[in-house]
């Protein structure tokens, strides 16, 4: 027997026993797949979402297993190695599988059709274009801008936005009020008209979040001496210092002093625990814990120390905040949400009795049929309980209207570790994918160039990342009109080179001369 022929007789044998484990693993994701389908049964009343489900179902069950064993034998007889099936989890193994069965000598390849490949990506980008809007040509990535408070006087800049570039705007409905944002969306209808363009709109409802609500210095600070401080902000603090979360803050308090939004919140803080104010720019530890006041000491801060200021936001690390997501305030803005927005953005949701509790006010403001179809729904995904829950938020969610989800990465990386961010972002990515549900890369993208006229190297590595998504948000700041051209010529070159997981392999024209 030549060597080949050894060979060929050991491929056979490959392909054989890799033919037979993988179809008792498809057996067993078809079965997982099944049960999980069966718990969201009831919950999905939109028939053009059941595939997308089905789908997600598929990925889940696949993905409970490790298949990095099957990988580089499979793309050692030339096949798929399962590392981009998100789209089409099962029609991607049983071409594997047939496949198999044909290099092992094991019968006629059964193939799935080719177009059932094509179904899951075009309804992705299907619902791509009816939540951000269509755009003719490139890049395939929509961009999101926030708008500042400045563009309901300032009409010429949200049209200088949407002529650089700008296919869907943002209204954060924690700041300003209703005249305001209406004159914020007047001046959006009028450009996107002028340019022939949809511009959708989404308002995000400002949810519960965890805020600094007053501060008082203390007597002893470093820097309070040194600096004139302003009304709602401590001196200068350091690693080392101490300060006191309190429900009433005192006359002249030794030490600073804050009270929180929610101060009921103070129950959840534990000895030991994290406080982390601003985003994690001050970070402390728990020391004591006792009725209507928390000690806690700085354990990091800027080199040149921060103050603590009102209004800036506060994390607990590592504690599950089960606070409901609709507030009363939320509920005052939802009228004027209905009314105009496009996409309502809903903060800080985390759980199924979230969702229901805006179905409810939802269903209590429906206008009769025919006159309006009702806005799209956002879901930002701000904390390790959403993250858990995210499988079963977006087949809820999708399985009533339009759902879309946001990577909301300033809380996420706060509350969950910014180490653990670098693979989340990822896997969000993926299961949105397997679902069919677009997302939007958010936060602190290119935050150097919006604020200062100049994106750092790390910000154009994040953002030729963020391509991967249907959408990019940009935050606001004074150079925002030159991040947004900036912004559309990386996501125009990426679109060359990847289609999610998937390089594309053009030609490279940089050594065409070797």
């Amino acid at each position: 027997m030549s060597l080949a022929e050894v060979e060929g007789r050991e491929r056979r044998a490959q392909a054989r026993g890799l033919h037979r484990a993988l179809e008792g693993l498809r057996a067993d994701m078809a079965r997982r797949a099944e049960t999980t389908l069966e718990a969201w049964d009831g919950k999905i009343l939109r028939p053009e979402f059941m595939p997308s489900a089905r789908n997600l179902a598929d990925y889940l069950a696949l993905r409970r297993g490790d298949l990095v064993p099957f990988q580089a034998p499979l793309s050692s007889l030339g096949l798929s190695s399962l590392g981009r099936s998100e789209a089409h989890v099962r029609p991607s193994l049983d071409a594997v599988l047939a496949s198999l069965a044909l290099i092992g000598g094991e019968g006629a390849a059964d193939y799935p059709p080719v177009e059932i490949f094509a179904a899951g990506p075009a309804r992705l980008a299907a619902r791509r274009d009816a939540l951000f809007g269509a755009r003719r040509g490139n890049p395939n990535t929509r961009i999101m801008v926030t708008l500042p408070s400045e563009a309901a006087e300032d009409a010429a800049l949200v049209a200088t936005l949407i002529a650089s570039g700008a296919d869907c705007m943002r209204i954060n409905c924690a700041h300003d009020g209703p005249d305001a944002w209406s004159a914020m969306i007047g001046h959006v209808r009028r450009a996107a008209a002028a340019t022939g363009r949809r511009v959708p709109v989404q308002m995000d409802l400002p949810g519960p979040k965890l805020r600094v609500e007053t501060v008082a210095p203390g007597k002893g600070e470093k820097g309070a001496k040194k600096e004139r401080l302003e009304a709602g902000e401590t001196g200068r603090l350091f690693e080392g210092d101490r300060f006191e979360v309190v429900e009433t803050l005192a006359a002249k308090p030794d030490l600073a002093q804050i009270t929180l939004s929610h101060p009921a919140l103070m129950a959840a803080m534990e000895v030991g625990g994290a406080l982390w104010i601003n985003d994690g720019k001050i970070r402390a530890k728990i020391l004591e814990v006792s009725a209507g006041r928390v000690l806690a000491e700085i354990t990091g801060t800027p080199g040149k120390g921060a103050k603590i200021k009102a209004e800036k936001g506060v994390n607990l690390p590592g504690v599950d905040l089960r606070v409901p997501a609709l507030t009363e305030e939320d509920l005052g803005h939802l009228d004027f949400v209905l009314a105009h927005a496009d996409i309502i953005g809903f903060s800080f949701v985390q759980t199924g009795a979230d969702l229901r509790a805006l179905f409810a006010a939802l269903a209590a403001r429906a206008e009769p049929a025919g006159e309006h179809t009702g806005p799209s729904l956002m879901l930002k995904i701000e904390t390790p309980l959403a993250l858990r829950n995210l499988p079963a938020l977006i087949v809820e969610a999708g399985g009533r209207m339009p759902v879309g989800v946001m990577i909301a990465r300033g809380d996420l990386a706060v509350e969950i570790g910014f180490e653990r961010l670098s693979e989340i972002q990822e896997e969000i990515l993926w299961l949105c994918e397997a679902a069919e549900v677009p997302v939007v890369w958010a936060t602190q993208v290119l935050e150097s160039m919006v604020k200062d006229g100049q994106a750092s190297r790390a910000e154009m590595t994040d953002a030729a990342m963020s391509q991967r998504a249907e959408c990019v948000m940009l935050n606001k700041g004074p150079h925002l009109d030159d991040a947004v051209l900036f912004l559309r010529d990386v996501l125009v070159r990426m679109d060359r080179h990847t289609n999610k997981k998937s390089p594309r392999l053009g030609a490279l024209g940089l050594w065409h001369d070797l």
